[in-house]
């Protein structure tokens, strides 16, 4: 049942449903805090009864525990518990999850978009939904409903376009060979010719490797499934030149490629290059090369058509090429 009962100036609202706690708040009219009323018991009512009483239990609390049971399941999982570990410790995080409105995470978007881009304010807030959701629907939690569900995110990030452009590539790989790291310039070319993840080419493992049939194997990928990629000659060239006395193809850790790649990318002058761009280099590659979607798919590992196409930029000069050829 629901009531309405005159505070001072304001107007104090309740509602009081079998198996749900309370819930209350202030209006400055009547109107609003009657509509709020109805609003509440009829979104209860057509809910399914908690399994979970929240009581005090905070937004802290909360992402602290998606993190231990379901970011930390997740391949590639460290960035996503850094994000829910930095909004633990933010002034948000100390609220009780009963209290949380939308308006909260509004003052949250508007403030960090004052620090980093709308594309990062926009996964951060998409992971939100992901936690509150599965509080709710999947944990039981009584909560009657996502305060970020309805929210305006910002505009999410645009795929990048960045291709790798001949003489980039020959400079690249002079700064890559001069340095003390012997992995670097291999991997930068190993990279172009696959379109391997940079986790998957530092698990490869040379027995995954078929150098006489020009394969590699690739298993616990990112979407899930296991693939083969096939070799060029040059990456069987390349691979040639790697020591085999370790069990690894490339073994160098993330943080020892990600540091060599900075330093032979600012040798070489190039700027506004990840080390990610090679994959949408060799992507690109691939279709210029005449391949269908999905021989592209098979070999890049894309479950999603639209997702391949973001990572796919043609050069327009190839494409005249193939079209004054007909």
């Amino acid at each position: 049942m629901g009531c309405v009962r005159k505070r001072g100036k304001s107007w104090n609202a309740q509602v009081r449903i079998a198996g749900w706690r309370s819930f209350t708040k202030s209006f400055k009219s009547k109107s609003d805090a009657v509509c709020w009323v109805q609003q509440t018991e009829h979104q209860l009512k057509n809910t399914s009864l908690p399994l979970v009483d929240v009581g005090d239990t905070s937004l802290r609390e909360l992402l602290q525990t998606y993190a231990k049971e379901v970011s930390s399941h997740l391949k590639g999982s460290e960035i996503e518990i850094y994000k829910l570990n930095l909004y633990s410790k933010h002034p948000i995080a100390e609220n009780k999850l009963v209290n949380l409105t939308q308006r909260h995470f509004e003052h949250l978007r508007d403030e960090r978009l004052k620090q980093v881009k709308s594309g990062t304010v926009h996964a951060d807030l998409m992971m939100f939904r992901r936690v509150f959701k599965t509080a709710i629907h999947k944990w039981g939690y009584g909560l009657p409903k996502n305060p970020v569900e309805y929210l305006q995110l910002p505009s999410p990030h645009k795929s990048r376009k960045r291709r790798l452009m001949p003489s980039e590539k020959e400079h690249l790989l002079t700064a890559a060979s001069s340095q003390r790291n012997i992995y670097i310039a291999s991997i930068i070319e190993f990279a172009i010719e696959t379109g391997m993840r940079r986790s998957e080419i530092l698990k490869l493992r040379w027995c995954d490797v078929d150098l006489e049939n020009g394969f590699a194997s690739l298993y616990d990928t990112k979407n899930g499934e296991d693939r083969r990629v096939p070799l060029t000659r040059r990456c069987i060239e390349v691979l040639k030149t790697v020591s085999k006395t370790n069990e690894q193809v490339i073994p160098i850790s993330a943080t020892c490629l990600r540091l060599a790649w900075n330093r032979a990318r600012k040798k070489a002058g190039i700027t506004d290059l990840r080390f990610h761009d090679l994959r949408h280099e060799a992507v690109s590659r691939f279709f210029e090369m005449g391949m269908s979607v999905p021989e592209v798919a098979l070999i890049s590992g894309h479950k999603d058509v639209r997702q391949l196409f973001r990572y796919t930029h043609l050069n327009p000069e190839n494409v005249f090429k193939k079209y004054a050829a007909f």
